[in-house]
């Protein structure tokens, strides 16, 4: 609805004529007919007059739904509030599952590298060198020779250097060469498997 109508409609509903509301105003009655033909329109100080004798806010006057805008803006703050939630949510539950998932597939690819590695087996190398006797022990994989555990002798694991390989059956070779190219002697245990 046009402001004209609605001056038309509110002078009507308040019993005033073109004449009373332009002296109330303080324009001429022709001011108050060209208003409601829609030809012009109140400027700010004369709809603030307008908006006081009927007793209505200007969003009224000019016909703004002020509730529409109202319920809009608290439906899309809302909406928003809703996203941000979910957002925060997500974010929790991500702090919280990601640790959880990262040490379960941890296990799990841990035991699948067992499982491919064969079984655990203990095996130890007794050695002597220049009349004395040192001791190395490997816990290792059957399959691949991947060291799990190892342990024995520092100045074993320090002449030989064995701390650097991965593979047991490299290092007990490792350890068998260097002995015997400085006469020494090694005897190894035979492999057989850790129990649980």
């Amino acid at each position: 609805m046009e402001i004209g109508k609605k001056i038309m409609d509110l002078r009507k509903k308040n019993g005033l004529s073109q004449e009373e509301l332009a002296e109330k105003v303080g324009v001429a009655r022709q001011t108050i007919s060209k208003w409601e033909l829609g030809e012009t329109s109140p400027d700010l100080k004369q709809a603030k007059e307008l908006s006081k004798i009927f007793n209505a806010s200007l969003d009224e006057l000019v016909n703004n739904d002020i509730k529409d805008i109202l319920v809009e803006k608290t439906s899309n703050t809302e909406k928003l509030a809703g996203l941000i939630l979910k957002l925060i949510k997500f974010i929790v539950v991500f702090i919280i599952i990601a640790p959880i998932l990262l040490i379960a597939l941890r296990i799990i690819f841990k035991n699948i590298h067992e499982k491919n590695s064969g079984r655990l087996m203990n095996t130890k190398i007794n050695c002597t060198l220049h009349d004395e006797t040192y001791g190395y022990e490997f816990n290792f994989y059957e399959t691949t020779g991947g060291i799990k555990e190892a342990g024995g002798d520092g100045y074993l694991a320090n002449i030989t250097n064995i701390g650097k390989y991965e593979d047991a059956y490299q290092a007990l070779d490792i350890i068998d060469a260097y002995v015997k190219n400085n006469g020494g002697t090694c005897t190894r245990s035979e492999a057989k498997p850790v129990k649980k």
